[in-house]
């Protein structure tokens, strides 16, 4: 199966100048516990709502500290034409719940989730991506330093 057979197509992007308040407001209106970060037509990072608490709130930033200051700048991302197996593996590798899906043009077109890709794949692939991403540590950790 490809990742666009399964995808959420509506996205809500950020802006990396937004405040976490804008940020937060934006995820709650569209029910998403992520949003990818754009500037000057490129992907640029991702949010998490995890973002806020721990490298928001938890280091002392306020709501209105800006999106740049909490978000993770490294972004994974697949292309829609992918296959759903290959967006497994790339987030049991990196730890990542969600990945943003670009066109081959290079132009943001939605987001797969691990929800998503459950539905779309075996289960037992879905249960090992589950359980890599759940591992300790990592490169996506936001332990407080």
């Amino acid at each position: 199966m490809k990742i666009s057979e399964c995808m959420t197509r509506d996205v809500r992007l950020a802006s990396p100048d937004m405040t976490l308040r804008e940020a937060a407001r934006l995820m709650g209106e569209c029910d998403a516990g992520v949003l990818p970060v754009g500037e000057n037509d490129r992907l640029v990072g991702m949010l998490t709502d995890r973002d806020i608490a721990i490298r928001g709130i938890a280091e002392g930033k306020g709501p209105d500290a800006k999106v740049r200051e909490a978000m993770t700048e490294e972004v994974r991302w697949c292309f829609e034409d992918d296959d759903a197996d290959e967006a497994l593996q790339t987030m049991a590798d990196e730890q990542i719940r969600r990945m943003p899906v670009l066109s081959r043009q290079k132009r943001l077109v939605g987001i797969v989730s691990l929800g998503d890709l459950t539905e779309a794949c075996r289960p037992q692939e879905t249960g090992q991506t589950l359980s890599a991403i759940s591992r300790a540590g990592g490169q996506h950790n936001q332990s407080i330093h």
